[in-house]
């Protein structure tokens, strides 16, 4: 049923990360390390999962976990349910989990698993079915100690919910750390919702002091009104920064005088609709290009690339999406100039809270939303300082991403350092 990849079965260098890691080689902090130790995942586990349906009829699942790095911790990463995932994209989103973690310095390796499903055209129980297949099969290769999963594109709680309770029926003990986004009923952490939008949050207003900038009435767009995008723009209203676009995947809003996001949040709860407002009706491609002080685009991924970015006016760029901005475009705006703090820094509130979540699992005592989110920003704010010091003390041009990747490469080959696996 699975199917771990063997060395000469066929290149297994991560193109993708190859290419993202030539880019800081030369920075002074890694002179003299082997990053070639970083170009290809630890293990490539793939498996079709087979799912009896509603109807008697039996459906095959393919399913991937990319397990990257292990030199500092348990890997983690999430599981995504979409109909177009593929190994190479779980490929290149594990190792940026490992890099994710390293940057924020939380104990933890990378990894990533994907199904290939489009979940809406399945039943509650045909969904519940395969989310309990996925741990059948992949159960040996995942653990506390191991390898930790969690929620990702078109996954949940509810998901997360059946997966741990699969891992212990099969186990035969309780195990509450082996999955990370559960309801907090059953070992979830208080805050793990909203985490995400929170982490960004305090990675911008430390960005913005960093600019010598005052953040109210800094213009922000923001393409997504999902889970991150809403939560942001409520958290960055109450901040004093003045949302004056968001927008979801029907289009968007503008009002150059700041919306209103308190009352647009309650609207969108109960219709999901932001057209509801009485605002300038804006498409995402108009959004991606206003000008504005700060652009978030907290959607999917590719949604800044070499096609639209020479239209792209914002004064900087805070990536809460995953790989929203293309290689291609991310070089054209550095050559511009323009600030694009990345992913890997700015949406890992989400992993950390998911930390605090395993912490808590493990010593088995629970924190309030309080004390999580005191410690949520503890981490975030600094982990954008260390990233600050490194773009400081680099010589040149360095990005904010590569000032990023250079430290979390730095701290993820100082572990393969202490465990004898890298010659200076």
């Amino acid at each position: 049923m699975t199917k771990d990849q063997l060395p000469g079965e066929k290149d297994t260098m991560c193109e993708f990360c190859s290419v993202e890691l030539d880019k800081v080689a030369n920075a002074e902090a890694l002179t003299g390390r082997n990053l070639g130790l970083l170009k290809r995942p630890e293990k490539r586990i793939n498996a079709n999962l087979p799912v009896k349906m509603d109807d008697g009829s039996v459906e095959v699942f393919p399913s991937f976990r990319i397990q990257y790095n292990d030199a500092r911790g348990p890997m983690k990463g999430g599981i995504r349910f979409h109909p177009m995932v593929g190994e190479e994209e779980v490929e290149q989103l594990a190792f940026l989990m490992a890099l994710k973690c390293a940057v924020v310095d939380i104990p933890y390796g990378g990894a990533k698993g994907g199904v290939v499903v489009d979940p809406s055209e399945l039943s509650e129980a045909e969904l519940e079915r395969l989310s309990r297949k996925y741990i059948e099969t992949y159960h040996e290769h995942i653990g506390p100690e191991k390898d930790i999963p969690a929620p990702d594109v078109n996954t949940n709680s509810k998901i997360m919910a059946w997966m741990m309770d699969e891992y212990e029926r099969i186990e035969g003990e309780k195990s509450p750390g082996v999955i990370t986004g559960k309801p907090p009923k059953i070992g979830g952490s208080e805050g793990r919702e909203y985490a995400t939008s929170l982490g960004g949050a305090f990675v911008l207003e430390e960005f913005v002091k960093h600019q010598d900038l005052d953040k109210e009435g800094l213009k922000v767009a923001i393409q997504g009104f999902g889970n991150v995008g809403s939560h942001l723009a409520r958290f960055l209203h109450e901040r004093g920064f003045d949302i004056v676009a968001v927008s979801d995947v029907a289009g968007g809003i503008h009002d150059p005088e700041g919306i209103d996001i308190s009352r647009l949040f309650d609207l969108y709860e109960e219709n999901g609709d932001l057209f509801e407002m009485d605002a300038e009706e804006i498409t995402n491609e108009e959004l991606l290009t206003m000008d504005v002080d700060v652009l978030i685009p907290a959607a999917i991924e590719d949604q800044i690339t070499g096609e639209n970015v020479e239209d792209v006016e914002a004064d900087a760029i805070l990536e809460m999406a995953n790989g929203p901005i293309t290689p291609e475009a991310d070089d054209y705006l550095a050559e511009k100039g323009v600030p694009a703090i990345p992913d890997i820094l700015a949406n890992a509130g989400g992993v950390t809270v998911s930390y605090f979540e395993w912490v808590q699992n493990i010593a088995n005592e629970y924190w309030d939303e309080e004390e999580v989110n005191r410690k949520l920003e503890e981490h975030m704010r600094d982990a954008f300082r260390e990233v600050r010091k490194v773009k400081e003390s680099e010589p040149g041009d360095t990005t904010w991403r590569e000032a990023a990747y250079i430290k979390s490469v730095e701290r993820v080959l100082e572990a393969e350092d202490y465990r004898g696996n890298v010659s200076e």
